[in-house]
């Protein structure tokens, strides 16, 4: 009843526009995290998922180099400022269709209060295809990255403006111990102080996840000084565009200006059929002038 009655409060505020959405979700996030870690302590998560971190990672980076498209389609069910979108979408249903849509990686929520996600949610993406999986979250702690590791993911997302510096260059350092590779996701040019070695991919954030308004905008906006710091080679961290991607226009424009990596769920997931959907953009995104 908590939880249901914190939520309530949250989406009251957000439409009266008094409250900052991920100071709202990261205070809640700390909670949640906190009751996992008392129920299942790192040792017991380790012993029921084992076998699970001895399995090969899929390198996310290389396939958003390596694909014509470099789509991330995401899996959710909702989200704070749209509600729920899909609320009956089934990953057997909609994953392996990106897969065979042409996705090059798959996002996919595990926050269960805010975006309708679950871990079991990752668990069976994993079962089901070879695409090199993100966990999607609000990762604040070293706990979150073994859980990510055990549920299956190749690759987590770490988020400038949740996280202190020392806070990202730790838990990016962690994943690559555990050979997670890293998207740090930014919003502003302040936020490039973030970049750290162990960034593998660095996302600019078309919505501002204060005010949960999107502007692709942002992107074009911050290539310039994304390209500037880091520089163009082999290790350099490769450019996603993240959130407000309906146009496949747009995204042959953000591929043009740099970006190899285009996060985009919203627009497939609102659809009865997000595969076909997907497949039909790609279509559109690759198809030769």
């Amino acid at each position: 009843m908590e939880i249901r009655r914190r939520i309530a409060t949250f989406v009251s505020d957000m439409n009266n526009h008094k409250t900052d959405i991920l100071e709202t979700i990261v205070a809640h996030k700390r909670h949640e995290v906190a009751s996992q870690k008392g129920a299942v302590p790192l040792e017991m998560l380790l012993s029921m998922g084992g076998h699970r971190i001895e399995r090969p990672v899929v390198s996310m980076r290389k396939a958003l180099e390596t694909s014509p498209s470099g789509i991330i389609a995401e899996f959710k069910r909702k989200s704070p400022s749209k509600g729920w979108l899909h609320p009956d979408a089934k990953v057997e249903d909609v994953v392996p269709a990106y897969e065979s849509g042409g996705a090059a990686a798959c996002s996919i929520l595990t926050d269960s209060d805010f975006f309708g996600g679950s871990f079991s949610d990752l668990q069976c993406a994993r079962s089901l295809v070879r695409l090199p999986l993100l966990r999607k979250d609000f990762v604040i702690d070293e706990y979150q990255l073994f859980q990510a590791r055990v549920m299956g993911a190749d690759a987590v997302l770490l988020i400038a403006a949740a996280l202190k510096h020392d806070e990202c260059r730790q838990l990016a350092q962690m994943a690559h111990s555990l050979e997670l590779e890293t998207l740090l996701e930014i919003h502003g040019e302040e936020e490039l102080s973030y970049l750290n070695p162990d960034v593998d991919m660095l996302g600019v954030n078309n919505r501002n996840l204060g005010t949960f308004n999107t502007s692709v905008e942002n992107s074009f906006r911050l290539v310039e000084q994304m390209q500037a710091r880091v520089g163009n080679g082999r290790s350099a961290p490769l450019l996603v565009s993240e959130s407000g991607l309906s146009d496949p226009a747009t995204v042959q424009q953000l591929r043009a200006a740099g970006f190899r990596g285009f996060l985009i769920g919203e627009t497939f997931m609102k659809t009865e059929h997000p595969g076909k959907t997907l497949k039909a953009f790609i279509e559109k995104l690759t198809k030769t002038p």
